[in-house]
C-alpha cells in the first residue's frame, strides 16, 4: 500500500510530566517487542508512532531529555491535540507509580537484580482495545518471531502508511479494514482460519458495541476476563494479555506461556516456583511479564535506545 496523502495538520510541541524514575527507551521497547515492528519506531532516542482514529492520521514523536518529563511532538489535525496527548500518556505509562512493585521485587533475589537494572520501565498500553485484542490473538500459541512476522504482514496489507523522516510508519489497521479484507488476504498474511474468525468476531463486537473498553474498565480483572472469554477464540492466556497490554491491569499474568517459563528459568538459574513468585508480587505481577521480556531482548542485543 503506497504512503497516504494527509490533510493539513498542525505540529504542537509540549512537555509531558512523568512519574520518576522513568525510562522512555525501556518502556518503548516493551511496547514494540521487536525492532521489526512497523508501528512503533524507536531510533536515535526518539519513539514515534502513527495513530489512526483521528480526522486524518496523526504522528506522535517522543523524546526524553530529563528524568521527570517527556518532550512530545504532535503532528495532528488542528483541534485534536489533546486527545493525541492523552493517548501518548496512556501508551507510555507516564503516570504509573511502581514503588510497590519495586519493594516486592526486592524480596526475590533473582528479580531484584533485574528490576534494579531495568528501573524506570513503565507498563505501556496499546492505544485501543482493538489493537490489544489483535496482538493477543495473533501471538497465540506460536513463537514470538513467527507472530511478529504475521502481524507485520497484516499491518502492511491493511494499515495506513505515512512517510516520516525518510521512512514509513503504519497506523494500526482498524476493525472495518479487517472486516473488509478477504479470507485470502488474511491467509496470505499468515493468519490461520481460527484466528481470522476470532478477529472478525472481535471487530464486529467492537463495532456493534457489545464489547468496549468501558465495559472492561468498570469490572474487576476476573470479571473482565470472563466477559472477554465469551468471544470464541479468547481463552485465559489471551484475555490476560489483553487486560495487561490493553488496560494496564498489573494484577494479571499470562499463565502457561512457554517463552516466559524459559525466561524465568534462565533468569533464576533454576526452575522457578511461579505460584510463590506471583504471590509475593501480588497485584503487581504483570510487571514480571515485562521484565522477562526486557531481559530476553537484552540478551539478544535487541534493546534499542
Amino acid at each position: 500500500m503506497p504512503p497516504s496523502s494527509r490533510r493539513a495538520t498542525s505540529i504542537v510541541r509540549t512537555r509531558l510530566p512523568v512519574v520518576a524514575p522513568y525510562r522512555l527507551d525501556l518502556t518503548a521497547n516493551v511496547l514494540r517487542r521487536l525492532s521489526s515492528n512497523v508501528v512503533d519506531r524507536l531510533a536515535g532516542g526518539a519513539y514515534s508512532r502513527a495513530l489512526d482514529g483521528f480526522s486524518a492520521p496523526a504522528i506522535v514523536t517522543v523524546r526524553q531529555r530529563e528524568p521527570e518529563a517527556l518532550e512530545v511532538e504532535l503532528d495532528v489535525p488542528a483541534g485534536e491535540e489533546a486527545r493525541a496527548l492523552a493517548l501518548v500518556r496512556r501508551m507510555l505509562g507516564a503516570e504509573r507509580d511502581l514503588r510497590i512493585f519495586d519493594r516486592r521485587a526486592a524480596k526475590i533475589p533473582w528479580l531484584r537484580v533485574l528490576a534494579k537494572r531495568m528501573r524506570g520501565v513503565k507498563p505501556p498500553r496499546y492505544p485501543t482495545l482493538w489493537e490489544a485484542c489483535v496482538n493477543a490473538v495473533v501471538f497465540q500459541q506460536i513463537s514470538l518471531f513467527a507472530a511478529a512476522a504475521i502481524l507485520r504482514r497484516l499491518i502492511e496489507a491493511l494499515g495506513t502508511p505515512l512517510t516520516r523522516d525518510g521512512g514509513v510508519l503504519y497506523a494500526f489497521p482498524t476493525p472495518p479494514s479487517l472486516l473488509a479484507a478477504s479470507d485470502a488476504a488474511l491467509g496470505t498474511a499468515g493468519l490461520s482460519g481460527g484466528k481470522q474468525a476470532a478477529l472478525r468476531r472481535i471487530a464486529s463486537a467492537l463495532l456493534e458495541g457489545t464489547l468496549d473498553e468501558a465495559m472492561l474498565e468498570e469490572r474487576s480483572s476476573q470479571e473482565a476476563a470472563s466477559l472477554l472469554s465469551e468471544i470464541k477464540g479468547i481463552g485465559p492466556w489471551t484475555s490476560a494479555v489483553i487486560l495487561l497490554r490493553g488496560l494496564g491491569r498489573l494484577d494479571v499474568f499470562p499463565m502457561k506461556d512457554s517463552g516466559i517459563a524459559r525466561g524465568l528459568t534462565r533468569l533464576a538459574g533454576a526452575p522457578v516456583d511461579l505460584a510463590a513468585t506471583l504471590a509475593i508480587l501480588g497485584d503487581q505481577r504483570g510487571m514480571l511479564y515485562y521484565h522477562v521480556l526486557l531481559s530476553w531482548l537484552e540478551g539478544r542485543g535487541d534493546l534499542s535506545a
